[in-house]
C-alpha cells in the first residue's frame, strides 16, 4: 500500500469517526433537512481534523479551492469555503535544519556567504514555499522564495486525496466537472513548483510593462535562483487589500491600475499573471504604483482562443445577447445539445459580468462605474444553479485561470469601493487590439 493510500484512509476514517460520534449525539432528534446531514459531516471535530490534514497538503487543497471558487462553490458548501480559508491562513514554516538543507542543495554549502545577510525567519508562507528577506553584498534588499521539500513529488497524491474528500463529502453537483478541475490544478501546480519557469515568466512580464510608471515587477537575481530557490529584487508596498483607508481618488487609482492591467493581459500581452491573491499586489504609496509578485501560475493564451474571447467581451460590452452565445460556442462552452435555459443563463451571466464595461452606475456624468454599488455577483449567482444543472461539458480550460484573475480584480475594486472609467478602459483596449491586428495582417 502506498503512502497516498494510507493518508487517504486516515482522512476517511478520521472524518467517519467524527461523523459517527456526532450522529450518536443527535439520536432522538429526527430531521429531514438535507443540511442536517451536511452538518453531521462538517461538525466542529471534523472541521478541525480537516484543517489540520489539509494544511499538510496546502498546495493541492488551495489550488483546488481556487478552481472551484470560480464555479461558485459557495453556492454548494459554505462549510468547505470556510475550511479552505483557514487552510490558506495557516502558516507551516520549515524547521531550520530543513531550510539549511534546501539552501545547501540549491546554492551550495557556502550559500550564506553569497548573501550580505539572510533572515532565517520567513516573512511569508505560500502554498508551496516560504519567503525570506535578505540583502546582497551590493546593498540591495531581495526576497528569497524557498520551496518546501517534496512538494513537487506529492502533487499527484495530494490532489487525489483532496479529490477523494470532495467526492466523499458529496457537496459538488455534476456541473462542477471535478475531474477536469483536477486536471487543470495538476498542471498549474506543476508550473508553480518550477522556479526556473517562474523566473522566465517574470522576465517576460517585466518586458511587457517596461515604461509603465504605474507598475513594478522585481527583477530576478539569476545567480541566486534555481528550480527550488527564487531570488528577486525587493517589491515595495503593502497588500492592496489593506488600502481601504486611502482617499477615494487613491483607491480609484489602484482599481484602475488593476483593471487596466487585466485588459492589457488579455488584449495586448495574451499572457497573464493569473493568481489574484491580494498579497501578490503591493501598493507603493510613496510612488503611487503597484508592485506585482508571484508569477508561478502565469500563462500564455493561444491567439485563436483570445480572438474569440475578446469578441465575447465585446458582445457583453454592448449588450448583444446573441453574439455572447455565438462566440461562447466558438470558444468551446457548448456541445450544441444544451437546453435553451442553459444558453440563456450563460448569456445572462456574461452580460452581467460585462456591465461595468457597458454602463455607468453613477449620476455625475463622469462615465465611471462605482464598484461599491454593483450587484453583479448576486445576479450571476442567480444563474449558477441552472448552469450547474444543465451544463454538458466543462468550461474551456483557459477560462479557469482567466476568470480567476478577472473575478479577483472585480472583488478588489468592490473592496476598495473604486470608481473607475471602465467603459473608456475597455474601448481603449479594444481599439488598440484592432490596430495591432491590422498591422499584423498587413
Amino acid at each position: 500500500m502506498n503512502s497516498g493510500s494510507i493518508v487517504l484512509q486516515g482522512l476517511v476514517l478520521g472524518m467517519g469517526a467524527g461523523a459517527v460520534s456526532e450522529a450518536f449525539k443527535r439520536v432522538g432528534r429526527s430531521s429531514k433537512d438535507p443540511k442536517d446531514a451536511s452538518s453531521i459531516l462538517f461538525n466542529q471535530a471534523n472541521v478541525e481534523f480537516l484543517v489540520d490534514r489539509l494544511s499538510r497538503m496546502r498546495g493541492a487543497a488551495l489550488k483546488l479551492g481556487q478552481m472551484l471558487s470560480i464555479q461558485e462553490i459557495s453556492m454548494s458548501s459554505p462549510e468547505i469555503e470556510a475550511i479552505l480559508t483557514r487552510v490558506q491562513n495557516s502558516a507551516n514554516y520549515m524547521p531550520d535544519y530543513q531550510l539549511e538543507k534546501v539552501m545547501k542543495t540549491n546554492l551550495g554549502s557556502d550559500w550564506r556567504a553569497r548573501f550580505g545577510s539572510f533572515d532565517d525567519v520567513p516573512i511569508a508562507a505560500a502554498s508551496i514555499g516560504q519567503v525570506h528577506s535578505a540583502t546582497l553584498h551590493d546593498g540591495r534588499t531581495v526576497a528569497v522564495k524557498v520551496q518546501y521539500p517534496g512538494v513537487a513529488n506529492s502533487i499527484e497524491s495530494d490532489l487525489s486525496n483532496v479529490q477523494a474528500l470532495v467526492v466523499m463529502a458529496g457537496f459538488l453537483p455534476k456541473g462542477m466537472f471535478l475531474d477536469n478541475t483536477i486536471k487543470v490544478a495538476r498542471r498549474e501546480l506543476g508550473w508553480e513548483c518550477d522556479y526556473v519557469r517562474e523566473a522566465e515568466c517574470i522576465r517576460r512580464f517585466r518586458s511587457f510593462v517596461d515604461g509603465d510608471s504605474n507598475l513594478f515587477v522585481p527583477a530576478v537575481v539569476d545567480a541566486l535562483s534555481t528550480t527550488h530557490v527564487l531570488t528577486t529584487e525587493w517589491a515595495p508596498g503593502a497588500t492592496v487589500g489593506r488600502m481601504t483607508h486611502l482617499s477615494q481618488s487613491e483607491r480609484d487609482h489602484i482599481g484602475s491600475i488593476v483593471l487596466k492591467l487585466c485588459l492589457r493581459e488579455i488584449f495586448e500581452f495574451h499572457f497573464m499573471q493569473t493568481d489574484p491573491n491580494w498579497s501578490n499586489f503591493l501598493y507603493d504609496e510613496k510612488n503611487h504604483r503597484l508592485s506585482l509578485v508571484d508569477f508561478g501560475a502565469a500563462r500564455e493564451f493561444p491567439d485563436e482562443f483570445i480572438r474569440s474571447y475578446i469578441e465575447i467581451l465585446k458582445a457583453a460590452s454592448i449588450g448583444d445577447r446573441e453574439a455572447c452565445i455565438y462566440w461562447s460556442d466558438k470558444v468551446g462552452y457548448f456541445t450544441g445539445l444544451e437546453s435553451a435555459a442553459m444558453r440563456d443563463a450563460h448569456a445572462s451571466s456574461i452580460l452581467a459580468l460585462g456591465e461595468p464595461f457597458r454602463i455607468s452606475n453613477m449620476d455625475d456624468g463622469s462615465g465611471r462605474y462605482d464598484f461599491a454599488r454593483q450587484d453583479v455577483t448576486a445576479r450571476v449567482r442567480e444563474m449558477i444553479p441552472v448552469m450547474l444543472r444543465e451544463r454538458l461539458r466543462p468550461p474551456p480550460e483557459e477560462t479557469y485561470s482567466l476568470h480567476r484573475k478577472l473575478s479577483g480584480a472585480f472583488l478588489l475594486c468592490a473592496k476598495l469601493g473604486a470608481r473607475i472609467p471602465c467603459q473608456q478602459l475597455f474601448t481603449d483596449a479594444y481599439h488598440g487590439y484592432l490596430q495591432r491586428s491590422q498591422i499584423t495582417a498587413a
